[in-house]
């Protein structure tokens, strides 16, 4: 099969390739570019799942970044283990051709216990005194020790956070041309976050987005150059694009206020209750998912949730339908922003109450997506000395929480999820053989298919 390097760029829009990414833009510039219309959730784990699949969230199960759990009555984000998403991965199809196929699947969701040959992706270790240590997991586990031996630690606060920037996507790059070197893989998936913290944090605004562009555009420029060279075939794309925003949305406070919603205090804290509640929304940027345990409440939720300002969609079982998101851990209810608005996952009415991880960088205790974990708190001049003094306790072994983390959701200015953006806001997809036109996100599958085999299978 021809070697195939996918290069997943988050966040990268056609309104974006220009004078802050010179190399993309000439690179581009004998290619026709593709765009991809937004599927229902355009989110990185239901995205990256069709990609690998071809198949909607209906089949693959993925609806999104988490969902409820209606078995054990807890939310869930983040998890990792690949066997969450159904169907036939493209690796596993290539290999039934040629046994000599293999992949390397560079922090691509998913990537635990998956079936790829080389797989790296975020892990940090957990210690038994509450520390949280940067480190990744890999397949086979040595790779790992491998690739820090040469490359340092994964930079994990730097992949996510306040503290988040252009040293995890380098580290990636790095890693996926080292795994390259030494094993040489057919088909190569490289995921590189870095455009989605500044587009999340400031919206389309070059005067503060333009280096975040500079940055990625350098880091492509080194990954299509040392694959180019070797030649591979070069496919670039993104899951989605991302627009400004200016409204969050508390659908858990419009719940609370119509008591269909049950907390628990602990130490003078509120926590949400999400299996003793009448009803709650699992929120991820532009899409929630509304999870109604007592039925008898149903019409009460649609007509609350069809009242509120910047709802723009309600999807119910026919509706989830139409949008290729009907399965089982879909939500009741599955609801869009419009283009100015996204949820949030609050649920408490008095900051004073809030749960001690809200204020932490803290991704799987939380009931939903939380993109304000990328500032700092502006309302307190002495954060960064607080964050300063956390660090210390944490390398003198001391337990700490890095409790720095705002609690002021209009500090978000981008996001994404939603369908019906313009086309200059959708995700894109290019490489020498693009023909220009339009693509579903299933589509992306047959395209990536169709670079693996061509002149050499057929590719129905």
């Amino acid at each position: 099969m021809n070697k195939t390097i996918v290069l997943d760029v988050v966040g990268l829009s056609s309104s974006l390739i220009g004078e802050h990414t010179p190399f993309l833009k000439q690179w581009l510039s004998n290619k026709k570019l593709s765009t991809i219309d937004p599927m229902l959730p355009a989110v990185t784990t239901s995205v990256q799942s069709t990609y690998v699949t071809g198949q909607w969230p209906t089949e693959h199960g993925i609806v999104g970044n988490g969902w409820y759990d209606r078995i054990d009555c807890e939310v869930k984000f983040w998890k990792q283990a690949n066997k969450l998403v159904a169907g036939e991965k493209i690796w596993e199809k290539a290999r039934r051709l040629d046994p000599s196929f293999t992949v390397s699947k560079m922090f691509w969701w998913y990537n635990m216990y998956s079936s790829a040959d080389f797989s790296v992706t975020p892990r940090p270790q957990y210690h038994a005194d509450g520390v949280k240590a940067p480190d990744c997991y890999s397949h086979p586990a040595d790779l790992r020790d491998r690739l820090q031996d040469a490359l340092g630690t994964f930079p994990l606060f730097n992949f996510w956070g306040p503290n988040a920037n252009i040293k995890s996507s380098r580290w990636i790059a790095d890693a996926s041309m080292l795994v390259d070197r030494w094993h040489n893989p057919t088909l190569t998936l490289i995921y590189l976050p870095h455009l989605d913290y500044g587009l999340q944090k400031f919206g389309q605004d070059f005067g503060k987005i333009g280096k975040d562009l500079g940055e990625i555009d350098h880091v492509c420029r080194d990954l299509i150059q040392f694959y180019e060279k070797q030649g591979a075939h070069v496919i670039l794309l993104s899951e989605y694009g991302i627009t400004n925003v200016n409204r969050p949305i508390h659908l858990n406070r419009s719940l609370r206020e119509a008591g269909l919603i049950q907390v628990r205090v602990e130490q003078g804290l509120e926590l949400l209750d999400p299996g003793a509640s009448r009803a709650f929304v699992v929120a991820d940027h532009q899409v929630a998912h509304v999870y109604v345990n007592d039925p008898s409440c149903t019409a009460q939720v649609r007509a609350l949730l069809e009242k509120t300002p910047g709802v723009e969609l309600v999807l119910d079982d026919a509706g989830k339908k139409q949008y290729h998101i009907d399965h089982e851990r879909s939500g009741d209810f599955v609801v869009m922003a419009d283009a100015d608005s996204w949820f949030t996952y609050y649920y408490w009415q008095d900051d004073a109450k809030a749960p001690d991880y809200a204020r932490l960088v803290d991704i799987h205790r939380k009931p939903g997506y939380d993109p304000v974990e990328m500032f700092m708190d502006p309302a307190n001049p002495m954060v960064k000395l607080k964050a300063g003094y956390k660090l210390i306790r944490k390398k003198l072994g001391f337990r700490y929480l890095m409790n720095v983390i705002p609690l002021d959701a209009t500090l978000v200015k981008g996001s994404h999820g939603r369908v019906g953006t313009r086309p200059e806001f959708h995700p894109v997809f290019a490489d020498s053989r693009s023909d220009g036109k339009p693509l579903q996100a299933t589509d992306v599958f047959s395209r990536v298919w169709e670079t693996l085999t061509a002149g050499i299978y057929q590719t129905s």
